[in-house]
């Protein structure tokens, strides 16, 4: 479904991502791990079309690689940043709506699965987002993404910051992604969710791909968990 294949990604002079190369297969949870400076955050909005890049980034076999990105998002894949960037003086229910995907197709999506997933949301559906703590703002960020009815969804640090009860709600959510047939991209630093909820792993280091495996092959490699991912 996404393959990226020697991508190379630059701020400026600046040469950030030096020769990445992996793939997110239709409905897989993948988790792209590694410390803060590694390359996660530069891959996904590479992919995205918000940072230079060099190389190939190729969705269901079309090159989407220097393309804007409105027209990713048309594509079927969603970003939800790691700054969250809600309009904080809209309601919560006017930021769902201008998430929404507007066409023929019947959407997967609707405000009745957002406040089924996250009642606090329905809750303060009227509430101006702005006021709202950092878990709901969390929260209505994944679904705003999510209404727009993207095939892949990419989550830069979902749980940072977040209370032990918000992170497990944003578990479940990738659960239920992934049981309506999602592809999720997880960039996380929280090792213990990251390996509850994907299916493989990815791990990077100075802007590379260091390690590939599955959750029980990264837990069982000692050497990879010490050098690129413990602090």
């Amino acid at each position: 479904m996404l393959k990226l294949h020697d991508l190379h990604a630059f701020y400026g002079k600046s040469h950030v991502l030096h020769g990445v190369n992996f793939e997110v297969p239709p409905g897989e949870i993948v988790a792209l791990l590694g410390r803060n400076g590694s390359g996660r955050s530069t891959t996904v909005k590479s992919i995205m079309g918000l940072v230079e890049g060099q190389g190939s980034i190729t969705w269901r076999d079309q090159q989407i690689l220097g393309q804007q990105a409105y027209e990713i998002a048309h594509l079927g894949i969603g970003y939800v940043p790691e700054n969250r960037d809600i309009f904080p003086k809209l309601t919560v229910h006017q930021n769902l709506m201008l998430g929404q995907k507007r066409g023929a197709k019947q959407p997967r999506w609707g405000f009745d699965d957002m406040y089924g997933m996250f009642p606090r949301l329905k809750e303060r559906q009227h509430t101006e987002a702005g006021v709202l703590s950092g878990g709901e703002q969390q929260m209505l960020t994944l679904c705003r993404t999510l209404m727009g009815d993207p095939d892949l969804i990419m989550i830069d640090e979902p749980t940072e910051g977040l209370a032990p009860k918000i992170v497990e709600l944003v578990a479940e959510y990738l659960r239920e992604l992934k049981r309506r047939g999602i592809s999720v991209l997880l960039v996380e630093q929280k090792l213990t969710i990251a390996l509850e909820v994907s299916e493989r792993c990815l791990v990077m280091g100075h802007g590379q791909i260091v390690f590939e495996g599955t959750p029980t092959e990264l837990k069982a490699n000692a050497y990879v968990r010490k050098e690129w991912l413990e602090v």
